[in-house]
């Protein structure tokens, strides 16, 4: 059962209770997250993430994981372009202990001195680790092509640069800025009294203050470019995307449906033409990347460096094709596809944890799974084609390629 109620200090909670399983999923959620970030800053978000977790008034961080240890609990966080989460997920018995703790580090870590230098050395190790998977950062390439320099063209993790700058006094500031009630919402599924759960939560987190939310600024452009990144690795790492919807947007479900039939399953054309078909590639995908005000639908292959531009070229081809080929067929399987991944995805409590939380900070309101069925089961064939034509077009692509090919090998693709 679905309920919304608000803390004594204004702090939104939503909640789903069911008496199915035998654990509690409770996650703090913080609108800030690397796009609202200044240059100079940038990491800060995830840096701080990190340290809530390196001491508190009345625990050391040797005691706060021995605690989480000791009730055979999850205790972490993330973060994205929009947002920071601290969770918790326990079994049902042990609610008060893993609030308790969830709360302590939220409310009353002091971050000290000496933690803050141990983990700018880690976090430029988690860097050079991202830089050493090619596969994942060639997205943070893609995204600084299209985005530029700054808001959502920034890496989450920060650059080495600005990581070195961080002091408490900047932590501190960022946290009176951003972590006020205005800018939090907290969401707890699983089994649980939502009547209990909101004495607890007015308990561990009523002393919050309100803060100051944070602007996201204007709205970004998509820069339409292409740019090759020569670096000497044994495959060629490729992205290509077009400029797409917020996560707001009425025509979000037709886009769901169009991303399946591109590249979202192993029968999407993508999967079939450029892996099955001509064995281009071992990984091919197309995802979306949707934010409170615009987005990104971009299509992700790892190919030899013989092959880039083939493989570029039949994505840019398999994208414009969307436009008018999508089939009855197609179009029934792809939503198939979403609603199965959509009931197995909320059959945990971390899953409901996520959905209710994120609805509630991008659209204010619980959206229920058989209403996202019927959206789905009513995105029409002339949806998706008005869609397609809309955001797909010969020289709207961006284009980013990590590997070992010369800076040349992408001239003329889309036309510039």
């Amino acid at each position: 059962m679905f309920t919304k109620a608000d803390l004594e200090n204004g702090i939104p909670v939503v909640m789903e209770s069911f008496k199915t399983v035998r654990s509690v999923a409770v996650g703090v959620w913080v609108k800030v997250g690397s796009r609202h970030e200044k240059t100079e800053e940038n990491g800060i978000s995830h840096f701080l993430e990190h340290m809530f977790f390196k001491g508190t008034k009345k625990r050391g961080t040797k005691d706060i994981a021995i605690e989480i240890d000791s009730i055979g609990g999850d205790l972490n966080a993330f973060t994205s372009r929009e947002n920071t989460a601290f969770y918790i997920k326990v079994l049902d018995e042990h609610i008060e202990s893993g609030l308790d703790l969830l709360s302590d580090i939220f409310v009353h870590s002091i971050f000290p001195e000496d933690e803050i230098e141990k983990e700018k050395k880690i976090i430029k190790e988690e860097i050079k680790m991202v830089e050493d998977t090619p596969d994942d950062y060639v997205h943070d390439l893609f995204n600084k092509t299209v985005w530029g320099d700054e808001g959502l063209g920034q890496p989450i993790l920060g650059r080495r640069d600005t990581i070195a700058s961080f002091t408490r006094e900047s932590i501190v500031d960022h946290i009176r800025h951003y972590y006020g009630t205005k800018d939090i919402v907290i969401s707890c599924a699983g089994n649980f009294s939502a009547d209990e759960m909101l004495v607890l939560l007015n308990k561990k987190f009523g002393g919050l203050r309100h803060g100051t939310e944070a602007k996201t600024g204007p709205k970004p452009v998509f820069n339409k470019d292409v740019r090759v990144v020569s670096k000497e690795m044994a495959e060629a790492h490729l992205c290509i995307g077009v400029p797409s919807i917020s996560q707001v947007s009425d025509e979000r479900y037709a886009l769901f449906v169009l991303n399946t039939i591109l590249g979202a399953g192993v029968s999407s054309r993508l999967f079939q033409e450029i892996r099955e078909r001509r064995g281009l590639a071992y990984s091919v995908y197309s995802y979306t990347s949707s934010y409170l005000d615009t987005g990104l639908w971009g299509v992700y292959a790892g190919v030899s460096k013989k092959k880039v531009r083939e493989v570029a070229e039949l994505v840019i081809q398999e994208m414009l094709g969307l436009r008018d080929s999508v089939t009855d067929a197609e179009l029934q399987r792809a939503k198939n596809h979403l609603k199965g991944n959509l009931i197995l995805g909320l059959e945990s409590t971390s899953s409901r944890m996520n959905n209710i939380a994120r609805q509630e900070m991008y659209f204010g309101r619980y959206i229920p799974p058989d209403d996202i069925i019927k959206a789905v089961n009513h995105v029409s064939m002339r949806q998706v084609q008005a869609l397609a034509e809309r955001l797909i077009t010969k020289d709207g692509f961006a284009v980013t390629v990590y590997g070992p090919v010369q800076k040349n090998v992408m001239d003329g693709l889309t036309g510039k």
